[in-house]
């Protein structure tokens, strides 16, 4: 699929380039994505039906979350979630910063003093997951598209000592086959291919369910499409999908990896290994829905 400016958009179809704008920002443009502060239009795209277009009903942590966002709410489940999934997903991957350090680098933009030597790419990375976290929640109701894909995974490895490496692709598919868990994942010419027709079956169900999700998600690891930075890209896929679909998100913590990792390995011949893990870290993120009385 090609994509095209707004400018090129608007000119093409007689619009005028606010309004272009104002669809996208809106998610009423399906597929559009930004880059930086770039939006990129899927060339064949429609224009949105202005007059029988339904205003989707945006679930109501959603909305608490766009709101606490947007005016910086210290102390909120934003806050929250920005610290616990960032600190969570990051520590799974081999973060050695801790739960602490990374409260103090979202609240204060420092690291704080720390009598050990600490990794430049945990600390590069951890402010970049903050930014994804904003990205899947500016565009939790739009359509998952490889080009959304691609630019989480842009966001999260942006300035990192990998994305000085000529073989890693920052924001793009992996140029070398690798492995995760000893498992082979997918050839990296047959990355495109591949995900495309997941992408294509994930998005022809209506309305997702949990399962579906972690199905994706399991499909997603074993594709394994970038060079590294694929499982919190997955695990931010599964937390924008879950808003999306009116779903209770869910935070992997550390001691439910183990079983996170076994799901994984099992799905799907024993599905309620991995089923049962997510249901266990929803719980957890529900009680803080139930806490900051938010409804679900």
């Amino acid at each position: 699929m090609g994509y095209i400016s707004i400018a090129e958009f608007a000119g093409k179809n007689g619009v005028s380039e606010r309004t272009v704008r104002n669809w996208c920002s809106s998610g009423k443009m399906e597929g559009a994505f930004l880059t930086g502060k770039t939006w990129n239009v899927p060339e064949d795209a429609s224009l949105p039906d202005r007059k029988n277009s339904k205003v989707r009903k945006e679930f109501p942590l959603l909305s608490r979350l766009r709101e606490e966002k947007s005016s910086r709410l210290k102390g909120g489940i934003y806050h929250r979630t920005q610290i616990d999934l960032t600190y969570n997903s990051n520590h799974i991957e081999g973060s050695r910063l801790s739960h602490e350090q990374t409260r103090y680098i979202y609240e204060t933009n420092t690291i704080g003093i720390s009598d050990e030597s600490v990794n430049v790419d945990d600390i590069v990375e951890t402010v970049n997951h903050f930014r994804c976290i904003d990205y899947i929640i500016d565009h939790a109701q739009d359509k998952l598209t490889e080009g959304m894909i691609k630019e989480i995974h842009r966001i999260l490895k942006t300035g990192t000592s990998d994305s000085r490496k000529s073989w890693f692709n920052v924001g793009d598919y992996k140029k070398l086959p690798n492995e995760v868990g000893g498992n082979q994942t997918c050839p990296p010419e047959k990355v495109h291919s591949m995900l495309s027709v997941l992408l294509k079956s994930y998005n022809s169900k209506k309305q997702k369910t949990l399962d579906d999700i972690i199905d994706f998600h399991k499909q997603f690891e074993s594709i394994h499409p970038f060079q590294d930075g694929n499982g919190r890209t997955g695990r931010l896929i599964m937390f924008k999908e879950c808003l999306a679909n009116g779903i209770v998100p869910f935070i992997i913590t550390d001691d439910l990896k183990y079983f996170y990792y076994r799901g994984l390995q099992n799905w799907p011949d024993i599905p309620g290994y991995l089923r049962d893990t997510c249901l266990t870290a929803q719980d957890n993120y529900a009680a803080l829905l139930v806490y900051f009385g938010i409804k679900h």
